[in-house]
């Protein structure tokens, strides 16, 4: 039996969960311009994976690189999600979110470009 396939899944399972707070945490304590920090555990989790023996280790690194890439796009978009008001916002920069809240108007709706989407919730 080879049980190689189960370890990895199990652990990018974990990496995943693990990833998701992470990007909310960062988006309230340091805003989306932290992205960098993900930027770089990314490509540090990619040379890692390049210099590993073994497949499994490689491989979890190789997972780990790429959640902390796709994090990068969730960091950016969990602002959005701030914004929206389904994750509670940073007091401290209350008059930030609320300068965008402005600026971006109906794009903030949730359905703003699926217009066949807003005609079936009226």
């Amino acid at each position: 039996m080879n049980f190689s396939g189960i370890i990895v899944g199990v652990v990018v399972f974990l990496i995943i969960g693990i990833c998701h707070p992470i990007v909310i945490k960062m988006e309230y304590y340091w805003s989306k311009r932290s992205w960098w920090v993900l930027a770089l555990a990314g490509v540090l989790f990619s040379a890692l994976s390049l210099f590993l023996d073994g497949i499994i280790p490689s491989t979890i690194a190789g997972a780990a690189a790429f959640s902390c890439f796709w994090g990068i796009h969730e960091l950016l978009f969990q602002e959005t999600r701030v914004l929206r008001g389904w994750f509670p916002e940073n007091p401290a920069r209350h008059e930030y979110y609320e300068r965008r809240r402005k600026e971006l108007g109906e794009k903030l709706t949730p359905y703003a470009n699926h217009k066949h989407l807003k005609e079936k919730i009226k």
